[in-house]
């Protein structure tokens, strides 16, 4: 039994040791933020970790009610025009990443990696892969389709977009999942494109309400373990300070 319980003790041992090797990743929770702050607050933290002041990082967040446009954005997306949105209390903005419009609203999460990148097609697989896994904990069958069906689908429903800038080696934007929010406002636009495309979330899929808190954290583990990292909880004042970490 000593030398059964001695065989364990080493192989947790190595497992910690192999934890504590593994690069960092950080994490913040930042709670409801407004896609305009957010923006801002990502290039500020790509500029820094471009500059290899900060370590790669993970945000993890919501938005209030936005139509966000991507550098493909075409007028007809947003059909009903930016005066009617706003009248609904449904924000418009313009992004520089990837693809068209989609829509971001409370009980949606949202995640932004500000990481070193070497190849697109190979950085958005890990994230499509970290959503399916996610999924899957929860009890959702998932996958990720190839353009123009891009994203993670349910079956013949859509749970999960990415859209992504990588500039000077560094990404800006992320993944979205539907949770628990209102998909209402998907059906005033094209989203991300593609018409008449029928959108679900992990609510609907799973015929529960979900704790977005509790997915955000498995979401945060699966995006870790999916780049072979060590995560780490960070406080948004300390991506601020302005000494350097070690990336």
């Amino acid at each position: 039994m000593r030398d059964g319980q001695k065989r364990c003790s080493l192989s947790f041992t190595d497992r910690r040791v192999a934890l504590r090797q593994m690069p960092e990743l950080w994490v913040t929770h930042l709670g409801s933020v407004p896609y305009a702050e957010a923006f801002e607050l990502q290039r500020t933290l790509r500029d820094r970790r471009a500059a290899g002041e900060l370590p790669d990082l993970l945000l993890v967040l919501e938005h209030p009610p936005v139509y966000t446009r991507g550098k493909r954005t075409e007028p007809a997306d947003l059909p009903l025009g930016e005066d009617w949105y706003r009248e609904r209390g449904i924000a418009v903005e313009d992004s520089d990443r990837g693809g068209r419009v989609t829509y971001h609203g409370p009980g949606q999460l949202v995640a932004y990696p500000i990481m070193a990148v070497d190849r697109v097609a190979d950085f958005v697989h890990k994230m499509e892969a970290a959503i399916v896994a996610a999924l899957a904990d929860e009890g959702v069958t998932a996958e990720p389709r190839a353009t123009p069906l891009t994203g993670v689908w349910a079956g013949d429903a859509k749970i999960a977009s990415i859209g992504v800038r990588v500039r000077e080696g560094v990404s800006m934007h992320g993944l979205a999942v539907n949770v628990d929010n209102d998909l209402t406002p998907f059906e005033w636009i094209v989203p991300c494109g593609i018409d008449q495309v029928r959108l679900t979330s992990l609510a609907r899929e799973t015929g529960r309400s979900p704790s977005l808190p509790c997915f955000r954290k498995r979401m945060a583990f699966r995006f870790s373990e999916a780049f072979g990292r060590r995560q780490r909880l960070v406080s948004a004042s300390r991506l601020l300070e302005r000494e350097a970490v070690a990336a």
